[in-house]
């Protein structure tokens, strides 16, 4: 999943993060029972992780969660976006509890 784009529709995380993470904890779930079988990883895990530093510092803002690229930005989660009640709420009515604002 290096380097995956996660940006969900509307700023929600039903798409596509939802598919993401079940895909991740089978992803995961494999992981393990190789683990147990002792199998040994052909990059070492330190380099795995500096490889995944590097791309997602070479990733453009868009793609990191903004919902302004990947799925988010095509026609039909467009679409979406504009259909979608809960949106940019920056400012929460006074009348909220103090949690709340």
């Amino acid at each position: 999943m290096l380097g995956l784009v996660c940006d969900p529709v509307a700023g929600l995380v039903e798409v596509p993060c939802v598919v993401r993470n079940a895909s991740a904890a089978a992803i995961a779930f494999a992981a393990a029972q190789i683990a147990l079988a002792r199998v040994d990883s052909v990059i070492p895990v330190d380099e795995v992780i500096d490889a995944m530093g590097e791309i997602g510092a070479s990733m453009e803002a868009r793609y990191k969660e903004t919902a302004q690229g990947g799925l988010a930005a095509t026609p039909t989660a467009q679409q979406i976006a504009k259909r979608t009640l809960i949106r940019d709420i920056d400012v929460l009515p006074n009348d909220q509890p103090e949690g709340l604002r």
